[in-house]
């Protein structure tokens, strides 16, 4: 909407709740922004453009979006996340490290790596801090004339012959062209198709530190991330004030955004004090806080920014497959940049519906 505002276009934005809340993808104090992505190369242009846009943002708040930390991909030299973030790292000329599990430990000392991890350190990562940056987005574009209608979810639309109109609880709406973001609700809302979405539960944890709180602090401890010898994959973040965050990457159940189970068991939370123990010793203090997010994923795992395959005003933005938040401000500006001129400086074929056929 921020983008679209800026254009001067009169914008309406939906939402069945008031962001930011923490019943969606949106969530959990801090997330990591990172360029050189083990998860493709086609997504490195995208978060250097997503990384610049968020740096003026952050300066225009006064430097309350964006913390700088670092970030470490960790794993054995033939891991995926290893392999896969120093392809994108010397493809792009992106500045990094790798590093030996002795340098590891002897550089961050909050970690404790198996002597045969290795680890690409990338000095330029950092953290953002996702209620912050949703509502300040929010902010921005209402002063701008966007309107915004909270609890106003939409119950259905119908294509015209000029857009499209909408309909609420509480109204009628008519729209040149629609934008289609609602996350884990996506399926609701896709009118006469179906696209292949799962919706995945995820628990988010913060602990507090046992000892040497100081070892745990941006500018001390990168964010990281961490490849099994399973192939499963765990994060952990430094402590801007809320406890060290940690967590699985995937690999949650299949769930519903309206019957997700939002309690976190105690077989869950010990399994996170077992990481900790063996690869955060020192953060294993008191747990402070736990909590439930959504991942909807692809099967590629790859994001869907098309037009509707039926309805040629309505644009599907969506299935960010639970790294998509870092992106938030390029997909913005990719979104408003095919509402005004139907064309984007990205190639987006690799987002597009028809790969589902």
């Amino acid at each position: 909407m921020l983008q679209l505002a800026r254009r001067g276009l009169r914008t309406i934005g939906f939402d069945r709740l008031a962001p930011p809340h923490t019943l969606g993808s949106s969530h959990g104090h801090v997330r990591l922004i990172r360029e050189a992505y083990y998860e493709g190369q086609l997504y490195v242009p995208l978060v250097r453009r997503a990384f610049e846009l968020w740096r003026a943002l952050d300066e225009q708040s006064g430097g309350r979006l964006l913390t700088a930390t670092g970030a470490l991909m960790v794993g054995r030299a033939e891991s995926g996340i290893v392999t896969g973030a120093t392809e994108s790292a010397r493809a792009h000329d992106i500045p990094h490290e790798l590093l030996r599990a002795d340098e590891i430990m002897e550089r961050f000392p909050a970690f404790v790596a198996d002597s045969d991890h290795v680890a690409l350190y990338e000095p330029g990562a950092a953290l953002l801090h996702p209620e912050l940056c949703v509502a300040y987005q929010l902010e921005l574009a209402s002063r701008l004339g966007a309107q915004l209608c909270f609890h106003e979810p939409v119950a259905r639309w119908t294509e015209t012959e000029d857009g499209v109109e909408l309909r609420t609880e509480t109204g009628r709406y008519h729209v040149n062209q629609l934008v289609l973001c609602p996350g884990a609700w996506m399926a609701e809302l896709l009118g006469d198709i179906t696209l292949p979405l799962t919706v995945e539960r995820q628990v988010q944890h913060w602990w507090e530190p046992a000892q040497r709180p100081e070892l745990f602090r941006p500018g001390r401890m990168p964010v990281s991330m961490w490849e099994t010898d399973e192939g499963r994959l765990f994060y952990t973040m430094s402590d801007t004030g809320h406890g060290v965050k940690i967590g699985w990457h995937h690999s949650g159940l299949a769930t519903s955004p309206d019957g997700v189970d939002r309690n976190v068991s105690a077989p869950e939370r010990a399994v996170i004090a077992t990481l900790l123990e063996r690869y955060l010793p020192l953060a294993r203090g008191r747990e402070r806080d736990a909590a439930v997010c959504l991942y909807t994923n692809t099967p590629d795992g790859d994001f869907i920014v098309a037009r509707h395959p039926l309805t040629a005003a309505a644009l599907i933005v969506s299935a960010c497959s639970g790294h998509g938040f870092k992106f938030a401000t390029v997909i913005g500006e990719i979104v408003a940049d095919l509402v005004t001129t139907g064309q984007s400086a990205f190639d987006l074929t690799p987002f597009a519906l028809s790969r589902f056929r």
